[in-house]
């Protein structure tokens, strides 16, 4: 939980690095909170319906959905930068089946050892997941 409110506090940083662990806890924990609000949204009776077919998502998943959006941006360019690439490299998702694979491949790749131009490597560096909340 750690990991997703560190993403959380870091909203609109795209600068720096993210590691593999940092990343994959903040999608965990996405995943289940969008699955909880796919949840409330059917308790609730709130979820969008079109011509009579309910969907299955509400307005608590979309606000939920909106809260995430650039944290999760954030996020995502951050670690492709740990692993020496530009945050441009979004973009390849919209390729067609092969740019979800290539991204998958650089989210599971382990970042460069060291320094690389987007800063120190976050595993050996002090802006480790136990050093938040420390002035």
């Amino acid at each position: 939980m750690n990991w997703y409110l560190k993403v959380l506090k870091q909203y609109t940083d795209f600068s720096g690095r993210a590691r593999r662990k940092e990343y994959w806890m903040y999608t965990l924990f996405n995943i289940i909170f969008f699955i909880c609000a796919a949840i409330i949204d059917n308790l609730l009776g709130t979820n969008f319906e079109f011509d009579s077919i309910s969907i299955g998502y509400g307005y608590v998943y979309m606000l939920y959905a909106l809260f995430v959006f650039i944290p999760g941006l954030a996020v995502s360019v951050r670690r492709l930068h740990d692993v020496g690439k530009s945050g441009w490299f979004l973009l390849i998702a919209f390729i067609p089946l092969i740019g979800a694979i290539w991204l998958l491949v650089l989210y599971v790749t382990d970042g460069d050892a060291g320094n690389n131009k987007w800063g120190s490597n976050p595993k050996t560096g002090d802006d480790e997941i136990d050093m938040l909340g420390k002035a």
